[in-house]
């Protein structure tokens, strides 16, 4: 069939809008409407070529919208059904076992490379190939094939396909490093290092597991007063002085957990700082290279028993989390409206600029029929 699709044909230049053709569901394919679909810092990385995905192709990773058909084998889901796309695991290997799917050991061809396993295409330019399947569902356009796997049913057909697309990623992994990863006490201190959709995504989980105190360091003066309305206690301006003083200000034995959600050495570094004894600092942030260092030294870490733990997509395990998520957000205890802008989709290139220039922190784009 004929979709409408935005295709990232190479580093640096804006997204262009073409009409594509995309194969015919396969048995273990899902054929998706997409409504809605949130815009993510990795579309962008792995526009600019910072993943194995070869240009030109269609990116997209946090898909919403409405089964349309599906393959012969499937029987999750039913054409009708509202759902959220995720990434996608193999359902197979010992990580997906323990219900640990971010770690699937099957993860980067199913997710990452833009091509299906057996390294067909989903997507054609005429009869030229181009990438897709990324994170097995290319949602930057109105059609999709997805998977089992990758597909969580929204139960609630009320809930708006505009807050359900950003749960998709950037919003389970940042609740999740709170609620499943991290697992912050209720009454303990948490530093969170950005104010983006990830690190306010993480703020909203705080309030719900009873954090008492909330410090968020962002640059932008507007996100930090969002993050005040969302539950912060505190925030800090970055530019204003050391961070781990100002922290100590406010806790001074130092935070029980920090999320780092910026990559950058310098911040990890003082968010480490920022932490008292038995702390415990979450990695969610993507260093821009393969061999950045990590924060601190082995003798700070032995001396004052600190953690580090990277995290995958907030440790999720979608089908049960996805949905708690969505409670949440229906019953109102995670305000997540207050962080969504939404733009039609052929404005992809000026949400993408509104976004890097801080005038909005998750985009959103609804698709013409949506």
């Amino acid at each position: 069939m004929e979709v409408l699709a935005a295709v990232a044909t190479a580093p640096g230049t804006d997204f262009a809008l073409e009409r594509l053709r995309l194969d015919a569901p396969r048995a273990d394919e899902v054929l998706v409407r997409i409504v809605a679909v949130g815009i993510c810092h990795t579309d962008i990385a792995a526009r600019e070529g910072h993943m194995p995905l070869a240009l030109p192709a269609v990116l997209g990773h946090e898909g919403a919208g409405v089964v349309v058909a599906v393959g012969d084998s499937v029987t999750k889901v039913s054409p009708g059904d509202h759902v959220v796309l995720t990434f996608r695991s193999c359902g197979a290997c010992a990580r997906c076992g323990s219900h640990d799917p971010a770690y699937c050991e099957n993860g980067f061809p199913l997710n990452y490379v833009g091509t299906r396993p057996d390294g067909s295409n989903t997507l054609h330019r005429g009869d030229v190939p181009i990438g897709g399947s990324f994170f097995s569902q290319s949602s930057f356009a109105d059609h999709v094939l997805a998977y089992e796997s990758n597909i969580v049913v929204v139960a609630d057909r009320g809930v708006d396909f505009a807050l359900l697309a950003p749960l998709g990623c950037g919003v389970q992994t940042g609740a999740g490093a709170v609620l499943r990863s991290l697992k912050c006490r209720a009454g303990s201190s948490l530093l969170v290092t950005g104010g983006g959709s990830v690190g306010l995504s993480a703020v909203m989980a705080a309030v719900v597991a009873g954090c008492a105190t909330i410090i968020v360091s962002d640059p932008i003066a507007s996100r930090r007063e969002m993050a005040l309305a969302l539950g912060a206690t505190h925030t800090i301006d970055p530019g204003a002085g050391a961070l781990e003083t100002a922290v100590r200000e406010i806790v001074p034995a130092g935070c029980d957990y920090a999320i780092d959600t910026t990559a950058h050495p310098a911040v990890l570094d003082s968010a480490l700082r920022s932490l008292g004894a038995l702390g415990t600092l979450g990695m969610i942030g993507v260093p821009e290279r393969a061999d950045a260092p990590s924060p601190g030294s082995a003798i700070e870490l032995l001396m004052r028993g600190l953690t580090i733990r990277g995290i995958l997509e907030g440790d999720s395990d979608p089908d049960s989390f996805i949905p708690e998520l969505i409670g949440y957000v229906r019953d109102g205890r995670f305000p997540l409206a207050r962080l969504v802008r939404t733009y039609p989709f052929e404005q992809i290139n000026q949400a993408i600029a509104d976004q890097h220039d801080g005038h909005c922190v998750k985009p959103v784009l609804l698709m013409p029929d949506g």
